[in-house]
């Protein structure tokens, strides 16, 4: 790791040096450093389950038995997306998917691609319907369709190395906001974006951000609901696991905005994975100086910590959340005072859940008219959903809101098993809905949703 980083231009330098390190994921041709092969192995819950720590145990063996060890960078990532295939691996250059591996594939995969340069075929991606082999990435359709602003890190960059987070943008748009921006113009650049919360309401963010900033208050909170209680739902666990900085850069980028200095993450303790992963880099933050006191010299202090939910769904409601983190029993209290008047410990407290955050960063960095363009009138950006069910292709998957529903069932998911026909889609969990086949072309957006009976909730989609 760097030493601390006291300036933005620490930041840029640091930025500058890591980007080499990575852009072989990204099409670069650079060796740098004599690798000439990056092996990403999925390390989400879903592939950790199905065995992924075997394989990478058994590619490292194979890697070091060809003595190889010092041209081939093998890491450990997040979520790639397609969990009833995993565990699954991407190696680049060339972005080559494999999918469905065991540890006694390890060794074709190194003596073959990895030395010969000839990818192993049979265990690359086949389209459902032809058996077709399609070797890339990036020419298979359940990647084609989606746009990633939220798992723009997942599958890509080694979640537990502070520096890779750094070569994608990271911080930078912390930087942007303490040395470029007042705390409201970060409110009001949040405002005309059009983020609406994720967690299932689909309030408008920014003017969440505004009542907070402008409640009086000698003390204030920001905190995150990462106590993701949906049957079928997994996206806040994986965008913890994958990419847990944008959560620390979008809380303490709210923390400015809003004129807080302490904020918590509340996860349930059933992620014991995404809290290892966050703690991992809550450490290397404040060792970094992105956490703590006086960030980047510019006399703004955050600082951040977790708190565990034992599971309770209750504890998803913003007030029994926050009587669940001061130690009390987790229950609902009725509104008004709303949260952002009198909140954690009755103070003005802003709550938003791991994916509303997860947009921060971008929208700070890329502007509000750029994530404005994206979705329909009134339903801004990209959602997340956790494909789930009776879909050829399960897993996680990021579009435009307005995608219509059966782009992502047949397009992304891959339809149905066996032919069969689609009878209907649940959506937005146990306050959700069903979704029948004869609006299966109807786009999915918090209107249309509402219309039909559904929320769009934390975005499971069943």
């Amino acid at each position: 790791m760097a030493s601390k980083i006291t300036s933005p231009k620490d930041l840029a330098a640091l930025r500058e040096k890591a980007q080499a390190a990575v852009a072989m994921r990204f099409g670069a041709d650079d060796v740098v450093g004599g690798i000439r092969y990056h092996v990403l192995v999925c390390a989400g819950a879903g592939c950790v389950a199905s065995g992924a720590p075997a394989v990478v145990a058994a590619l490292e063996e194979a890697i070091n038995k060809h003595g190889i060890a010092k041209e081939v960078k093998l890491v450990n990532t997040g979520c790639l997306g397609p969990c009833a295939a995993g565990p699954v691996a991407v190696i680049h250059p060339g972005g080559v998917f494999y999918q469905g591996l065991k540890p006694t594939d390890a060794e074709e995969i190194v003596t073959e691609h990895l030395m010969k340069g000839s990818p192993v075929s049979r265990l690359n991606y086949k389209m459902v319907t032809t058996e077709q082999i399609v070797p890339k990435l990036q020419d298979i359709g359940f990647f084609q369709q989606q746009m990633k602003i939220v798992l723009r890190n997942c599958g890509v960059i080694d979640p537990t190395n502070i520096d890779e987070y750094i070569a994608r943008d990271g911080y930078q748009a912390l930087a942007k906001a303490l040395t470029g921006m007042k705390p409201e113009e970060v409110t009001d650049t949040v405002k005309a974006s059009g983020l609406r919360g994720r967690g299932g309401a689909g309030f408008l963010t920014g003017l969440k951000w505004e009542f907070t900033r402008k409640a009086p208050g000698d003390k204030k909170y920001v905190l995150c609901n990462a106590d993701e209680g949906d049957p079928g739902a997994f996206m806040d666990r994986s965008v913890l696991e994958g990419d847990p900085h944008s959560i620390i850069e979008a809380m303490a980028i709210a923390g400015y905005a809003i004129g807080s200095d302490q904020g918590y993450v509340y996860v349930r303790a059933e992620y014991p994975l995404a809290v290892e992963r966050l703690e991992n880099a809550l450490k290397q933050a404040g060792e970094l100086g992105l956490l703590g006191e006086n960030i980047m010299g510019t006399g703004f202090n955050f600082n951040l910590e977790i708190r565990m939910g034992s599971g309770a769904f209750v504890c998803g409601e913003e007030t029994a959340l926050m009587r669940s983190i001061e130690g009390k029993r987790g229950e609902p209290r009725p509104r008004p005072p709303f949260p952002a008047i009198a909140g954690l410990w009755e103070k003005p407290s802003l709550l938003n859940n791991v994916e509303t955050y997860a947009n921060i960063p971008v929208i700070i960095n890329k502007g509000a008219d750029w994530f404005a363009s994206i979705g329909t009138e009134k339903s801004k950006g990209t959602k997340v959903f956790a494909l789930a069910g009776a879909v050829n292709n399960t897993g996680l998957v990021e579009v435009p809101i307005g995608t219509p529903l059966g782009q992502i069932l047949y397009d992304i998911g891959g339809g149905i098993p066996n032919n069969k026909k689609f009878k209907a889609a649940q959506i937005g969990g146990p306050s959700g809905g069903c979704i029948p086949r004869e609006y299966l072309n109807v786009p999915v957006d918090y209107e249309t949703l509402t219309q039909l009976g559904a929320i769009m909730g934390s975005g499971g989609l069943i």
